[in-house]
């Protein structure tokens, strides 16, 4: 892949479903999700995905959520995300997700991973997976993905997932705060972490670690660039200039949709291409500059 020769890096899309027809969420939650997003029931296979990025020149980073220990639900496989990747490396940068309840398998599984399949980073749903992100029973966890060298994703505030379903599907949102995110950043003080979303209801607690924390990065996903809060595009046009990230959420939202909006805020000429392009090349190690 070279960095250079794309328009935009997508640092935030799903794997939805598996080439035998597995879907990443159960029927429930999947109905729920797409009545929430008002997206119908898009399920595009990974090389569908790889097209529609490729006709635009855009690479993208695709990841599904391991959270069989607390829905029952299997997973799409890793390996099976990382296969398709490798098919279509011009475009598709390959995350994994290992469901931190899994304990000294979920390490193996993450070292295993990255050293054989060339996994790039790692995903996490704290809703969804039923945990707090500073419980040490994911450190482990932790330890490898910093000791590999590549990122950690979280999701973080209010989700789609398991709205309007009673009980909200079982799913607490208290686990998708950021503060619990700074955390792991002091603990684990050289993990690249990137706070996924705008965090509604806590943004400020998301800018504020994000400017605390050094390598605490923000995906701009899952929201129209319309309704992103202002503290938001003010933080991202001045003082984390260099730590946010394109990212749309797709299929629940089209990169198409999410550049239209972002092409009328009110961003400086000099940051909208680090936002779209450059600050996830470091972080991905796509270029030589240090992340």
């Amino acid at each position: 892949m070279n960095a250079d020769d794309l328009v935009a890096i997508d640092v935030h899309t799903h794997a939805e479903i598996s080439g035998d027809g597995h879907s990443s969420l159960s029927p429930t939650l999947l109905e729920a999700s797409a009545k929430y997003f008002k997206a119908g029931h898009r399920q595009p296979t990974i090389a569908q995905t790889a097209e529609i990025y490729r006709e635009r020149n855009m690479a993208a980073v695709i990841f599904t959520v391991d959270a069989e220990h607390a829905t029952g639900h299997p997973r799409i496989s890793n390996e099976e995300i990382a296969a398709s990747c490798a098919e279509h490396a011009d475009v598709l940068i390959p995350f994994a997700s290992v469901d931190p309840w899994k304990g000294r398998t979920a390490v193996r599984e993450a070292r295993r991973l990255v050293e054989e399949h060339g996994v790039r980073g790692f995903k996490f749903h704290p809703s969804l997976q039923d945990f707090s992100p500073n419980d040490r029973m994911a450190y482990p966890l932790y330890e490898a993905i910093e000791e590999l060298g590549v990122p950690a994703l979280f999701h973080s505030g209010q989700t789609g997932i398991g709205a309007g379903v009673p009980g909200g599907g079982g799913i607490r949102l208290k686990h998708s705060n950021p503060m619990l995110v700074d955390d792991v950043a002091v603990d684990f003080p050289h993990l690249k972490i990137v706070l996924a979303h705008p965090s509604f209801p806590w943004q400020d607690e998301a800018l504020a670690v994000a400017t605390h924390k050094p390598f605490v990065y923000i995906d701009l996903s899952g929201w129209s660039p319309k309704y992103f809060p202002p503290q938001l595009v003010r933080y991202a046009n001045t003082l984390l200039q260099d730590k946010v990230l394109f990212g749309s959420d797709f299929p629940v939202i089209t990169p198409d949709r999410w550049l239209a909006d972002f092409a009328k805020l009110d961003i400086s000429d000099d940051v909208r291409p680090k936002i779209l392009k450059h600050n996830a090349a470091r972080l991905l190690g796509l270029t030589k500059e240090e992340a």
